[in-house]
């Protein structure tokens, strides 16, 4: 076991649990949409030109979405989730009328942080952000600590991921197993605590206190320029 993370978990720091590369660039303007244009409803397992335009309006709102395919697969409907929080509708991963509208607005999260490039974790929204001088640059659905109690080493503690302003000190290229489960490319800000990718996402806090995204959003920030040892973590 990593010394570091075996420290942390010695002095109580709450490690967290798994459930059950695309350029960078700025957001670009929001594109006109005609306010009276019918949508259809969209949910996973849907295909076709308006899945396509989904994705596309999404990705140009910051939502990462993965490859834009035309087919709404897992990663369309955790930008979904991501929409849908950032504007206050229910989570439920389907492009109905409220998500649309939401959409056509053009809502996006604000950023919490005013300068500098840094990944802020949103626990009301449960959101994470990447910002850099205030600009909201890319958006994932996450899932954090749901708050429980839970036994670890026969030592109690609570499933929480603690506010505060953090760096990565250590990160592993692959699966990391720990005494909760295996975490895949963690980078680590806080003790045990990382943001790290799992294979099961949800749209409410779940975790022992990470912070969730799915496999293929940590491969996207892996390979980018974002969340490398030293740069700065924002719970907020």
């Amino acid at each position: 076991m990593n010394l570091a993370l075996a420290s942390a978990w010695i002095i109580g720091l709450s490690p967290c649990i798994p459930a059950t590369p695309v350029a960078e660039s700025p957001l670009a303007a929001p594109a006109t949409v005609d306010a009276g244009q019918a949508r259809a409803t969209l949910r996973q397992g849907d295909s076709g030109a308006d899945v396509l335009a989904l994705q596309r309006r999404l990705a140009t709102l910051g939502y990462w979405t993965g490859p834009a395919d035309g087919r709404f697969g897992p990663l369309t409907k955790q930008a979904v989730y991501a929409v849908q929080k950032a504007a206050g509708l229910a989570h439920d991963g389907i492009a109905g009328p409220r998500t649309w509208s939401a959409i056509d607005r053009g809502v996006r999260p604000p950023a919490y942080t005013t300068a500098g490039k840094r990944l802020e974790v949103d626990l009301r929204r449960q959101l994470l952000i990447l910002a850099e001088d205030g600009k909201v640059r890319t958006v994932f659905n996450t899932s954090t600590g749901n708050g429980a109690t839970y036994s670890v080493g026969g030592v109690v503690k609570r499933a929480v991921t603690p506010r505060g302003t953090y760096k990565v000190y250590r990160q592993v290229d692959g699966w990391d197993k720990g005494p909760l489960g295996s975490l895949y490319r963690p980078r680590y800000f806080n003790g045990g605590i990382a943001v790290h990718g799992y294979g099961s996402v949800p749209p409410y806090p779940a975790s022992h206190g990470c912070v969730r995204v799915s496999i293929a959003a940590m491969d996207w920030i892996w390979a980018s320029s974002w969340l490398k040892v030293g740069h700065v973590v924002v719970v907020h």
